[in-house]
C-alpha cells in the first residue's frame, strides 16, 4: 500500500512539474533546481552567482527553508525579485509548492530563475519542479564519501559544485576521489571547484551558466 501512494504522490508531482515546465517555456526562462545539504554554502554561492552575472542576466530567486526568512531576505538585499517558500516541516520543495508562487515573479522579464532547495540531500532529487537542470553543491568539509552515500543526488545532478575549497588544506578530503565516484555515477556530470568566501571559482561556473542559458 506504502508503494502505490509514494507512486500516486510522484505521478502527480510530474503533472504539476509538466505544467511549470509549459510555464517556464512560454515565459523563455531557464530554471536551476539547486540542492545541497544544510550548511554547503547555497545562498552564498547565489549571492556570488547574482554578482557575478550582473548585466548579463536577468535572475530571479525561489528561496525553499522549512521555516524563517533569512535566506530571501539576503538575496532581496541583491535588489532581484525573490520568493520565499517555507514547507513547515517538508524536507524538500515540489513541483505544487513552486506553481503556487509563480504568479508573484515577473517571469517575462526573468531569464534565469534559481530554486534554492530546502537542505537535504535524499528528498529534494527525487521530485521534479519543472526545472532543466538540477545542480548539486556539495561542501568539501562533509567529507569525500558523499557520492557513493547519496548516489541520487550525483545521478540526477548535471553539475556539482565543490565548495569551500579554500578550507581543503585543513581537511583529510580528497576531491579526485569526489570527482571520480560522482562520475562514475554520472559520467557526464559537469563539476566546479569554487569557495564562495574567496570567489575562487566563481568565474568559470557563471561563464558555463551564461552559455546554457544564451
Amino acid at each position: 500500500m506504502k508503494v502505490k501512494v509514494v507512486t500516486r504522490i510522484l505521478e502527480a508531482n510530474e503533472r504539476i512539474a509538466a505544467d511549470n515546465r509549459r510555464i517556464f517555456d512560454d515565459s523563455g526562462v531557464y530554471v536551476i533546481n539547486l540542492m545541497s545539504a544544510p550548511g554547503a554554502g547555497k545562498t552564498s554561492l547565489l549571492e556570488r552567482t547574482i554578482k557575478e552575472l550582473n548585466k548579463k542576466l536577468k535572475v530571479a530567486v525561489i528561496e525553499g527553508d522549512i521555516a524563517g526568512t533569512q535566506d530571501a531576505e539576503r538575496i532581496g538585499n541583491l535588489g532581484i525579485p525573490v520568493i520565499q517558500i517555507n514547507t513547515g516541516g517538508a524536507c524538500h520543495l515540489d513541483a505544487n509548492m513552486i506553481n503556487e508562487v509563480l504568479g508573484e515573479l515577473p517571469l517575462k522579464e526573468v531569464e534565469l530563475l534559481f530554486i534554492e532547495n530546502v537542505g537535504n540531500l535524499v528528498c529534494p532529487a527525487e521530485f521534479n519542479v519543472g526545472e532543466d537542470m538540477k545542480v548539486m553543491l556539495l561542501s568539501i568539509t562533509e567529507g569525500d564519501d558523499k557520492p557513493l552515500k547519496y548516489p541520487l543526488m550525483f545521478q540526477e545532478s548535471s553539475a556539482l559544485i565543490l565548495n569551500k575549497i579554500d578550507l581543503l588544506q585543513y581537511t583529510n578530503v580528497s576531491i579526485d576521489k569526489i570527482k571520480k565516484d560522482a562520475m562514475s555515477l554520472s559520467p557526464s556530470i559537469k563539476i566546479f571547484e569554487v569557495s564562495c568566501r574567496t570567489g575562487e571559482g566563481i568565474s568559470e561556473w557563471t561563464d558555463w551558466l551564461v552559455k546554457k542559458v544564451k
